[in-house]
């Protein structure tokens, strides 16, 4: 069985595998109609269930539109239409979802509630958001440094803001692709100690920049959190938005990343976001090549 659960678990030979299949596919692309279908169909005849305990925008539309560009179907499932762990565990329903479908991709909260899923499931199991990691990002991320600035093997690469759940598969990326990863952000906002040896710190932002081949930063604030919350976090960040003045300390050809949804002139000013060095929207679409690119892998076709 071949899961897809987080970068670090993953053999580099098969990430590099899923990065250049993703690169051949958007590469076929070009050309055709939005919305065609691929020439090859390799999820023809297959159903995937794509289940979102949490809301979602780019993972949903992402993940539904690249299976039917490669001939699948999708079954999209919320967690209020299946009460997921709750009415009845989550090692039964994933024994039941493998009986109806061949690919199962699930977004939720929980680490456990992905892992029981998969240790149960007959079928591949995707990670497409936890709140421990978000490996899909991060292959996309990836996937646009490459395509815009060549290998990212020895590349410098800084996080700015809170070390989350998206920064932790970075993290995980840096390990397995062996690039450079530095963290600046403030003490209370410490990304898991677990991941302690796969990047260093520096608290002063604009040293941190210096010589960065990429820069990336994400939302301050979750959905979820409360106000209370929202309040702490933009006085503990404020320091940390990525603006003009500290792309300059960056590379001159510095990129820069935010996986979106931003909250413009918080963690990033709309001049850094829709500025020369920004690929904000290749990254974007490139969620759904590189999870092409992971659903083939998976189901080896």
């Amino acid at each position: 069985m071949t899961h897809f659960l987080d970068i670090h678990t993953t053999d580099p030979a098969a990430l590099r595998q899923i990065i250049d299949s993703a690169q051949a596919m958007k590469s076929a692309r070009n050309g055709q109609l939005r919305g065609a279908p691929d020439d090859e169909q390799p999820l023809a005849n297959h159903m995937v269930a794509l289940i979102f305990e949490k809301p979602s925008t780019r993972t949903r539309v992402s993940f539904d539109v690249g299976v039917r560009q490669m001939g699948g179907q999708t079954l999209v499932l919320s967690g209020a239409d299946m009460q997921l762990g709750h009415g009845e565990t989550i090692a039964d329903t994933a024994r039941v979802l493998s009986r109806y479908v061949d690919l199962i991709m699930i977004r939720t909260f929980e680490e456990q509630t992905l892992l029981d899923m998969a240790e149960y499931a007959s079928v591949p199991v995707i990670n497409g958001l936890t709140n421990t990691s978000h490996p899909c990002q991060i292959m996309a991320d990836v996937m646009t440094f490459e395509e815009h600035r060549g290998p990212i093997k020895g590349r410098k690469v800084v996080w700015s803001g809170d070390g989350n759940n998206v920064f932790a598969s970075f993290a995980h990326a840096a390990q397995q692709f062996d690039f450079d990863l530095v963290f600046t952000g403030p003490p209370p906002l410490d990304p898991d100690p677990a991941l302690a040896g796969m990047y260093s710190t520096e608290r002063d932002p604009h040293k941190a920049v210096e010589g960065a081949d990429l820069v990336v930063t994400d939302t301050w604030v979750s959905m979820h959190d409360p106000q209370s919350a929202r309040e702490r976090r933009h006085n503990q960040l404020r320091g940390y938005q990525v603006n003009e003045a500290l792309m300059a300390r960056a590379n001159p050809d510095a990129l820069f990343m935010h996986c979106l949804p931003a909250h413009r002139e918080d963690e990033a000013t709309s001049a850094v976001m829709d500025g020369p060095n920004s690929v904000i929207f290749d990254e974007a679409e490139n969620r759904m090549h590189a999870q092409k690119a992971i659903m083939r892998w998976c189901l080896g076709v």
